[in-house]
């Protein structure tokens, strides 16, 4: 190899810092410099102490001497440490606060590991303690504790008597209605894994989310036969289909039952008597409980996976950080099927006794009209939720609810105080964390616009950190030594989490797919040997150590509340447009929350049919995938690695003043692109256009 090639080059950070980017290995190093001018500081100090203290002794006494050491060293001390010191005095209720929760949910995760319970059984303790209090509240419903049971015990007795037992694979597609979560109750009591499959996916999306999980039977609300009709003859044959209709019971032995069809789900229930409770067959506290699906960074959703234990340690830290109570009632208004409503607010109701209050679809203008109805004292949100809601008119409402914390995450700095004044808000607990991750965090003390904190004090405690990463490449910035390089502070760079596998809140069980796994592990990070989840998110921590979210890594971004994988988007985009040159990017529009998705495509000789593009990527795309605008272009840019380049693209955005190339935007009123000049972006940007 030739010199140029084996040849270091460098460039200084800082006074302190130097970065070496070597070719050979093609990784970005940095080395960091002694800080000599502080080390003889110290020195000097410690020698004037060590003299003074003997010249006490010597023409004194050893008492003297240890009086002058004690004064001396209190001065040092508060010399060169004086501000860890009054870091120390600011974040010591906080820092203490979390860690005597910390200790909480550990106890807990211990209880149910000794006892290997599964979400079935925690569940059945919550319901002997109070059978009869309000478990779930819909429309004008009230499920109870032991009506929830009742209706998954009976799940559990259909799907035994089809043959379903311990490791099958059960998915589950159902609304925001109280069936949904006993449904896989029910899977997971005959020791079923469940699939929850996200209720907008369609086409290829829906039927490779199938496939990955390796499926043995699909139970899928009635509400969306189109879309299961639409791959039926694509799916295997192997999987049994059964098909779930939303209606009362009727289990009385004399009435006339006739089922709609051979796989109905629903007809079942009623003519099966419900199993006697028994405790789970499942894989215990740490085995596999639910798969819940992410776009992750790259290519078609991967299924993370959520057991028992890493369930309890999401939902017990809003709970306990958040201040939260079993006998508060919860709104939620968010999907079952992700994370954030299925995994946490739901395990408020499965753990800790809390009643959830469901909205099938979220709406702005009913948010706190609900949460008056429900008496609600908590509310879940996301971000974009907040600005829905904030945007709606004044109204007399506003604050005749009994709302005192709201939880979720992804609220806006600049709307976050005005949110909270409107609608007398006590407390915001904003949090973070990925759905297949193990680095969880919670804002527990109101700081604007903060998603947590890391400890300054005792950081050991809870091991997350912030690494630094290339910008360009994502990749980590090791020193001289191999390891990982932590960002200082007010520095961005990616959140980690370090995983302990003996640890269950610190455990990483990642993707179904191990592959896909693999790569969000980054070793030898703060010591060789070592590992920790790697987020793909860049955040920030300030002097205190609060965090802020400021963008992510690799090919997503985040509209309307999802993820949005461009990988994904772009393979759809250019099979039914013959093949055409795409590239997806997110682009930001002033005053709205996320990233809208746009795609660049190629159109050399001016046959693209844009009507029938947005026709056509309906069929495969839920509604937040499919791009807001279009940029049509004569020819893309490529890397010599034959990756199509967007960079460039992205900064030029969607505003029409900035491209050569014709724009279009998606007019949701007409259901197709239309032309975008700058009068309809001014429109945009102002407001009076909505997306």
């Amino acid at each position: 190899m030739s010199n140029v090639h084996s040849s270091n080059m460098s460039k200084t950070i800082n006074n302190n810092t130097e970065v070496k980017e070597k070719d050979l290995e093609g990784k970005r190093v940095v080395t960091s410099k002694v800080p000599w001018g502080k080390v003889i500081a110290m020195v000097l100090a410690l020698g004037v102490l060590i003299a003074a203290c003997t010249v006490a002794w010597v023409f004194q006494d050893w008492q003297t001497s240890l009086q002058v050491f004690a004064i001396l060293f209190v001065i040092y001390i508060i010399a060169f440490y004086w501000r860890w010191i009054w870091v120390a005095i600011q974040t010591a209720p906080r820092d203490l606060s979390a860690l005597w929760c910390y200790i909480k949910i550990l106890r807990m995760s211990g209880s149910f590991t000794k006892k290997n319970w599964s979400m079935p059984d925690i569940f059945h303790a919550v319901v002997k303690k109070h059978p009869h209090k309000a478990c779930f509240l819909f429309e004008n419903e009230t499920w109870t504790f032991q009506q929830v049971e009742d209706y998954s015990l009976r799940v559990s007795a259909v799907l035994k008597s089809l043959g379903i037992k311990r490791g099958d694979t059960v998915a589950v597609m159902a609304s925001n209605y109280p069936e949904m979560p006993a449904l896989w109750l029910g899977v997971t009591r005959v020791g079923g894994i469940a699939p929850l499959i996200n209720t907008n996916q369609t086409g290829l999306t829906l039927l490779h989310s199938i496939n990955i999980a390796k499926c043995d039977a699909f139970i899928y609300g009635s509400e969306f036969d189109a879309a299961v009709n639409d791959i039926k003859k694509d799916l295997s044959p192997s999987i049994r289909l059964l098909r779930f209709t939303r209606r009362p019971l009727n289990t009385s032995p004399e009435a006339v039952k006739v089922a709609e069809t051979p796989d109905d789900l629903t007809h079942m229930l009623e003519t099966t008597p419900p199993a006697s409770w028994s405790m789970s067959e499942g894989e215990g506290f740490n085995g596999r409980l639910l798969y819940i699906y992410t776009s992750g960074t790259t290519g078609l959703p991967k299924a993370a996976v959520i057991s028992p234990s890493r369930m309890l340690f999401m939902s017990s830290g809003v709970h306990f950080l958040g201040g939260l109570r079993s006998s508060d009632v919860i709104y939620c208004p968010m999907p079952l099927y992700h994370s954030a409503g299925g995994v946490i607010t739901i395990g408020m109701a499965l753990i800790f006794g809390c009643t959830i209050a469901l909205r099938t679809k979220f709406s702005a203008s009913a948010y706190f009209r609900d949460c008056i109805k429900y008496n609600a004292t908590a509310a879940h949100y996301i971000g974009e939720m907040c600005r829905y809601v904030l945007a709606t008119p004044p109204s007399a409402t506003d604050r005749q609810h009994k709302v005192r914390t709201v939880y979720g995450n992804g609220m806006r700095p600049t709307i976050w105080t005005e949110f909270v004044n409107r609608f007398g808000i006590k407390k915001v607990v904003e949090f973070y964390g990925a759905t297949e991750g193990n680095a969880n965090i919670v804002n527990i003390n109101n700081k604007t616009g903060a998603i947590g904190f890391v400890s300054r004090i005792i950081p050991q405690v809870y091991p997350i950190a912030i690494i630094k990463v290339d910008e360009d490449t994502g990749e980590p910035i090791r020193d001289a030594r191999g390891l990982c390089q932590l960002a200082k502070p007010n520095e961005p760079g990616v959140f980690i989490g370090k995983i302990k596998p003996n640890n269950p809140s610190r455990a990483f069980l990642g993707y179904v797919d191990k592959d896909a796994s693999d790569k969000k592990i980054v070793r030898d990070v703060l010591e060789h040997g070592d590992s920790a989840f790697i987020s793909g998110d860049i955040l920030v921590a300030d002097e205190l150590g609060y965090l802020y979210f400021r963008d992510r890594t690799g090919d997503t971004f985040r509209w309307r509340g999802e993820n949005v994988s461009t990988t994904e988007v772009e393979a759809v985009i250019s099979r039914v447009a013959d093949q055409r040159d795409a590239v997806v990017y997110g682009v930001e529009i002033p005053n709205t929350d996320g990233r809208a998705g746009m795609c660049g495509i190629v159109d050399v000789d001016g046959t693209l049919d844009l009507d029938k593009l947005a026709k056509d990527m309906a069929k495969d795309l839920p509604k937040y995938s499919r791009p807001v605008f279009i940029r049509v272009m004569k020819s893309m840019d490529m890397t010599a690695t034959f990756k199509l380049r967007k960079v460039d693209l992205q900064k030029e955005g969607c505003n029409p003043s900035a491209s050569k190339d014709q724009l279009f935007y998606f007019d949701a009123k007409l259901n197709k692109y239309v032309s975008l000049g700058p009068e309809e972006y001014n429109k945009i940007i102002s407001g009076q256009i909505r997306l």
